[in-house]
């Protein structure tokens, strides 16, 4: 068996590349930046055809630092963003832009749907509820607002179904991305023909469903001569990044849980029983037999990333005298501010909000300042503000039966001590934290290491590849003050709805 696994994330900011060996660890790594567009208000859109050329680019990059030869990898993996709606006509060509997960344009479409079908008939099937950010109502947009576009579409693509049809010529979508469209059935994992003639979409647009790790190609000639591989690499049809990183981190029994750290927060239970809530998401976990019951929000460590491009401009300098990244520097200045911010509260709705209230409207808002205030308290309660958005998750999760005792970090945000912390405090769990930068490519990489054959299951896997590497115990201090602080986050939005829409 050839040493290596490639595992390929296509991120909403860029796209991440890993190699690894067969106990996990990373041999290569490298990344591609590419841009989100938003050309209107509620729009937020990306050029796959600049996710591709960012793997390229990363591929080689990553092969080269590592001094590793492309016939050493055994297989490839790739995981991708959610609920993107890939136009490809019959030569796989990109006919136009793809809205992102945080496209909210098709909210009157839902809402054309959810009376026309039964929003209650809808969820009946799909085991979630009919929102604007999903794939499906991007569909029928692209019909209703492009419809010389639409007439040219031979399938729909997914995010990683996308970098897998350029790797090696097969257009698939896989069993975890399925859960973006409404016509396909929650339970059995298969697309429901009936629901697709009262949606309207036509099933000829929908690409075959096969398992995460099932191997659906090889790397063809043209593919490795642009991204630098070997001819005949096999690649496997790999799964949603949220499912994948929850993989990564160690997340494949029921009751376990995954906490979500990058550009997007939230969390995934693993279970094997089919739970659906109209508040949360579901969708099958990338292990076969498994569901993931999901809360995602559009402010996770994107709100840091947010407030470090507009507000770091001294951070970034004194960085540089000091040898600190800016990040460490927010850090240290949260840190000098108490739990609880002073009374600062933030709404991190940056991009609408996804669950558990399914707001396209939402807006972020500071509340509670004063002269006293400074820019540690805004950097605090921004990460309180996350974190409350993860507590009320997995407070609908508890009460649509799913509770857990244990969360397992992962994304950029887990690196910060100081954010789990306050994490593990606000909702009252431990948190561990296993190689956090690496769990989502290392999940994309144990898809392809179980498809061709280099692990037994998931089970070995897991056990060979994941390594813990801090765990974080709620602090009984900060309970009081922050419980008192997330009943009053969630009144200042309970308050504020009606302005929001």
């Amino acid at each position: 068996m050839k040493p290596y696994l490639l595992g390929i994330d296509i991120g909403t900011s860029a796209c991440k590349i890993a190699v690894f060996d067969r106990e996990g660890h990373v041999k290569a790594s490298a990344s591609g930046n590419y841009r989100v567009y938003y050309p209107r208000e509620g729009w937020a859109q990306q050029d796959p055809r600049e996710w591709w050329e960012a793997v390229c680019q990363a591929v080689r990059k990553a092969l080269d630092a590592g001094n590793i030869r492309p016939e050493e990898i055994a297989g490839i993996g790739i995981d991708g963003q959610s609920w993107s709606a890939i136009p490809v006509d019959q030569d796989g060509n990109v006919l136009c832009d793809t809205p992102i997960w945080m496209d909210t344009r098709a909210a009157d479409i839902c809402r054309e749907l959810k009376d026309a079908v039964g929003a209650d008939t809808i969820f009946e099937l799909s085991g979630n509820s009919l929102q604007p950010s999903y794939t499906t109502a991007k569909i029928l947009w692209y019909r209703r607002n492009v419809p010389e576009i639409y007439r040219k579409i031979y399938k729909i693509l997914q995010s990683n179904s996308y970098i897998a049809y350029r790797l090696t010529g097969q257009m698939t979508q896989d069993l975890s991305q399925g859960y973006g469209l409404h016509c396909f059935d929650m339970r059995t994992g298969t697309w429901d023909e009936e629901m697709c003639g009262k949606l309207d979409i036509p099933m000829s647009m929908l690409p075959k469903i096969v398992p995460c790790h099932q191997v659906i190609g090889t790397v063809t000639g043209k593919a490795a001569e642009e991204c630098g591989l070997t001819e005949g690499i096999p690649v496997v049809a790999g799964g949603l990044d949220a499912a994948c990183g929850t993989l990564g981190a160690g997340v494949i029994h029921p009751g376990e849980c995954q906490e979500q750290g990058g550009q997007a927060g939230g969390m995934s239970i693993c279970t094997d029983t089919y739970r659906a809530d109209q508040r949360l998401i579901l969708g099958f976990h990338v292990v076969p037999g498994h569901w993931l019951l999901q809360g995602g929000t559009t402010g996770g460590g994107g709100v840091m990333r947010w407030l470090e491009r507009e507000f770091a401009a001294y951070e970034r300098e004194e960085g540089r005298r000091t040898g600190k990244s800016s990040l460490e520097l927010f850090n240290e200045e949260a840190a000098e501010v108490p739990a609880g911010s002073d009374g600062v509260l933030f709404l991190p709705y940056m991009s609408g909000e996804r669950s558990p209230i399914w707001n396209p409207g939402a807006k972020g808002v500071y509340y509670g300042l004063d002269f006293s205030k400074t820019k540690g308290h805004f950097i605090r309660a921004a990460m309180e503000g996350v974190a409350f958005s993860l507590r009320h998750n997995l407070e609908a999760a508890r009460e649509a039966g799913a509770d857990v005792q244990m969360l397992r970090a992962m994304g950029g945000s887990a690196n910060s001590l100081l954010w789990t912390q306050i994490k593990s405090d606000v909702v009252g769990k431990p948190i561990t934290v296993p190689s956090s930068d690496t769990a989502t490519t290392l999940g994309a990489a144990i898809l392809a290491g179980v498809g061709v054959g280099m692990y037994r299951d998931f089970e070995e896997a897991v056990s060979l590849t994941v390594k813990d590497k801090r765990s974080h115990e709620p602090l009984k201090e900060n309970q009081a003050v922050y419980e008192e602080a997330y009943q009053k986050y969630l009144k200042l939005y309970e308050n504020l709805k009606d302005m929001m829409k």
